[in-house]
Formats: C-alpha cells, sequence, structure tokens
C-alpha cells in the first residue's frame, strides 16, 4: 500500500469537523432547560440547507465494516445538507474531502464517539454510511424532492482508511 493512499482516524471535534459540517453532540450546559426542569435542550446544532423540497426524517441500516477500509468511491448532495444520528451508542467512521475543481480533495477520516452524529453540509464530498458496529441503524435528515441530488465520484486508485496507530 502506498503511503500516500493511506488515511488515518482522527476524533470527530466540532473544529477538525468545521468545514464540512456540523457535529451534533449534547456537550457542555444545555442552551435551554424545558419540560418541568428535567431536559436540558441543545438547541439549534446544524444548518439544514435544502436547494428545493423539504426536510425528511427517513431510517438507514448499514451493514457494519471493519478497519482497514478500501476507500475508491466518494458522493456528494449538491441539493441539501445530511444529517447522520446514529440509533445507539457505538461510533461510527466518517470520511469528508474538499472539493477540488468538481472531484474530492484528499479524503479525511474521523472516528465518532458514542452519542455523536454529524451534519454534512450541502455539497460537501463524503464517504458512505459506515457503521463499525451492529445494528448500523441511523436516523437521516435530508432533502426530499424531485430531481438529481447525488454526484459520485470514483477514484481510480481506491485509498485506505486504518485506525490512528
Amino acid at each position: 500500500m502506498k503511503e500516500d493512499r493511506l488515511i488515518r482516524t482522527e476524533p470527530l471535534t466540532g473544529a477538525a469537523f468545521a468545514p464540512f459540517g456540523d457535529v451534533l453532540e449534547a456537550t457542555g450546559p444545555a442552551d435551554k432547560i424545558i419540560n418541568q426542569g428535567r431536559c436540558g435542550r441543545f438547541h439549534d446544532r446544524a444548518q439544514l440547507a435544502f436547494a428545493d423540497g423539504r426536510a425528511g426524517i427517513s431510517l438507514f441500516q448499514a451493514e457494519p465494516r471493519d478497519l482497514p477500509l478500501g476507500l475508491d468511491m466518494m458522493e456528494r448532495h449538491p441539493e441539501g445538507s445530511q444529517a447522520f444520528l446514529p440509533m445507539s451508542a457505538d461510533p461510527f467512521l466518517v470520511i469528508v474531502a474538499e472539493d477540488a475543481g468538481a472531484r474530492p480533495g484528499t479524503p479525511r477520516a474521523f472516528l465518532t464517539q458514542p452519542g455523536q452524529g454529524v451534519n454534512y453540509h450541502r455539497g460537501t464530498w463524503h464517504g458512505v454510511l459506515t457503521p463499525l458496529h451492529p445494528p448500523g441503524l441511523f436516523a437521516v435528515v435530508d432533502r426530499i424532492g424531485a430531481g438529481a441530488n447525488l454526484e459520485e465520484f470514483w477514484f481510480d486508485e481506491p485509498y485506505t482508511v486504518d485506525a490512528s496507530p
């Protein structure tokens, strides 16, 4: 394996992920206390953006994958943002890349902590949903509407994603 095709995972933090989207997590003090003082609301944590259509919530169940992982394709959604909210406390792999002239640049791989989700900004190149443990069940908030909202890019030579040493 070529060293320039090896991508090491890094922890998912809001600062590191900011160019690609929002990290969804309930950390720090709640923004509001509601429900008779028994519930903390972490308010407005993602920027949903749609060219047209509407926001919808779907459920995805993906097969778990193992590391190292071969990365041969990335995708993006030019018409809307896409949020992934795990329905279990298991970490999952998040792969993103900046745009490099209508194709993904060098990918970055993030490993979530239990309780974290992500919201990809509209048009962000990302890998496919990659749970690392069963059940691989996610609530997904994204654009529901007419027209194409998927672009795929296949690499001539795949990358390998592996855990940080």
